[in-house]
């Protein structure tokens, strides 16, 4: 599987927050702003959550077969994959939907003395603080799951 790489989620919550912005812009000039959801960070955080509990989860698992505890339960390839994708999948999502927040969020920088326009901020800026947390998760759910070999097949040979 290939990893995810940082610059990718980076251009996407970019691309999403610049997009994000110039559409605030314009839907505040032609009517009223739809408001941020109080359940958008809630969501993103409890996203963030069960990836860290699945990857806690499959490292101690991991841990004790690699030990040969007895009684340790395997971890099954098929079932680190899905983890794996399940987590990319989040974790593009996040970058997406932190970078719309995030765009939503500058925009509303510049009227914070309406006290509407203040708390639509700040669950903007909760959400985008959420949407890291997911993707930081999901990467670490990424490196659990790598398997050994990848790491020496990314390695140069010693000369």
């Amino acid at each position: 599987m290939k990893q995810l790489r940082l610059k990718v989620l980076t251009g996407l919550f970019l691309v999403a927050g610049i997009l994000s912005w110039g559409a605030a812009r314009l839907w505040d000039a032609v009517g009223t702003l739809p408001s941020v959801p109080i359940a958008a960070p809630i969501v993103l955080a409890v996203i963030a959550v069960v990836l860290t509990a699945t990857a806690l989860s499959l490292r101690a698992r991991l841990k004790a077969q690699r030990e040969r505890r007895p009684g340790a339960k395997g971890v099954e390839p098929l079932m680190a994959a899905r983890a794996v994708v399940f987590g990319q999948a989040s974790a593009l999502v996040a970058a997406l939907v932190a970078g719309m927040y995030g765009g939503t969020g500058v925009f509303l920088l510049g009227s914070l003395d309406i006290p509407a326009r203040r708390d639509q901020a700040l669950y903007a800026v909760l959400s985008v603080v959420a949407g890291i947390a997911v993707i930081a998760a999901a990467l670490f759910l990424e490196r659990v799951c790598k398997l050994p070999e990848d790491d020496e097949k990314n390695q140069a040979p010693a000369a």
